[in-house]
C-alpha cells in the first residue's frame, strides 16, 4: 500500500496528459503514421533522438519523441494507445507495474543498462558514512529493493536471506551504521543530496543532475548478469508492428553502440 495513493494521482495525471496526446490526432494503432515513442528525457529520449536523427530516415521510419519525467505516464499511455511504445524501465519494474495496474505492457529488445549508484556531497567514500546517517533511496518497489541490495553488496547493510524485488527497509537484518533511509520519489533523490548523508540515485536522474556515475558514485551497481537493463516496450500484440521492429534494430546497431559509448564514457553501458 506504500505507493497506491501516488501511483492513483500519477494515473489521473497521466489520463488526463494521454487524453490531450489523443486529441493532438495521434493514433498509435495507425502502422502508416509516425511511431510515438515515450522515454525518460536522459538517456532515453536522447538515444531515441540519436536514432531520429541519423538512422530512421534512412530504415523508412518515422518517429516521434515523447519525453515524461515520471516513470508511471509511459505505461498508462502505451497502455491506452496514446504512445505506441515506451523506452524508459527494467524488467523488474514493469513485472510489478503490470501486477498492480493490471497492464500487459512487453519487452521488445533490451538497449542499455544505467548502474544504480549511491552518491553523497558529505562523504568520499562509502566507508565514511556516520553512524546513523541518513540515507535517500527510491520509494518505489523496485528501485528501493535494488538500492538496498546495492548497499547490501557493498557491505553496508544486511538483507534477509531470499529477499527478492521487494525488499524494504524492514527486510534488513543488520545494520552496522544504524544508517536511516528516506524514502523518497527517484526523480528527487538527487536534489536530495544537500539534505542527506547519502543518496542512492537511478542513472538516468544521475546523469539529469550532472553527476558522472562512473566518475562520482561512492559505489556502483556491477553491469555483470544485471537483471535491470532498460529496453523498449509496447504493448502487448503491438510487438509485430513493422515500426516497432524497425527501431528495435536501430537500438541495438553498431552506431547506437558507439553513440552510447562515446556520449556516456561509461555511465550507460549498452547491453547488446
Amino acid at each position: 500500500m506504500r505507493n497506491t495513493a501516488k501511483i492513483t494521482t500519477a494515473v489521473l495525471a497521466a489520463g488526463a496528459l494521454t487524453l490531450g496526446l489523443s486529441a493532438c490526432g495521434a493514433d498509435s494503432s495507425d502502422t502508416d503514421g509516425p511511431l510515438i515513442v515515450a522515454a525518460s528525457p536522459v538517456p532515453h529520449a536522447e538515444i531515441l533522438n540519436f536514432v531520429k536523427d541519423n538512422l530512421a530516415k534512412k530504415e523508412g521510419l518515422d518517429l516521434e519523441v515523447k519525453e515524461f519525467t515520471d516513470y508511471v505516464t509511459p505505461n498508462t499511455a502505451t497502455q491506452d494507445g496514446s504512445v505506441g511504445a515506451n523506452y524508459f524501465q527494467n524488467k523488474p519494474y514493469l513485472d510489478d507495474f503490470n501486477k498492480k495496474n493490471g497492464t500487459d505492457i512487453v519487452p521488445v529488445v533490451t538497449v542499455h543498462l544505467e548502474p544504480l549508484g549511491l552518491y553523497s556531497h558529505k562523504v568520499k567514500k562509502a566507508e565514511d558514512l556516520k553512524s546513523g546517517a541518513t540515507v535517500a533511496i527510491p520509494n518505489d518497489t523496485v528501485n528501493e529493493a535494488r538500492a538496498l541490495k546495492l548497499l547490501a553488496a557493498n557491505g553496508l547493510i544486511t538483507l534477509k536471506a531470499g529477499v527478492g524485488n521487494e525488499a524494504t527497509p524492514s527486510d534488513v537484518t543488520k545494520n552496522p551504521k544504524n544508517l536511516t533511509f528516506k524514502e523518497l520519489e527517484a526523480a528527487q533523490t538527487p536534489r536530495s543530496l544537500d539534505d542527506v548523508d547519502a543518496a542512492v540515485v537511478n542513472g538516468n536522474y544521475a546523469i539529469e543532475s550532472d553527476l558522472k556515475p562512473a566518475k562520482d558514485a561512492l559505489v556502483l551497481e556491477s553491469p555483470k548478469n544485471n537483471p535491470y537493463g532498460n529496453f523498449l516496450a509496447v504493448k502487448k500484440g503491438q510487438e509485430d508492428d513493422p515500426r516497432v521492429k524497425k527501431l528495435a534494430k536501430l537500438l541495438t546497431s553498431p552506431e547506437v553502440k558507439k553513440f552510447i559509448q562515446d556520449k556516456y564514457a561509461g555511465s550507460v553501458i549498452a547491453s547488446f
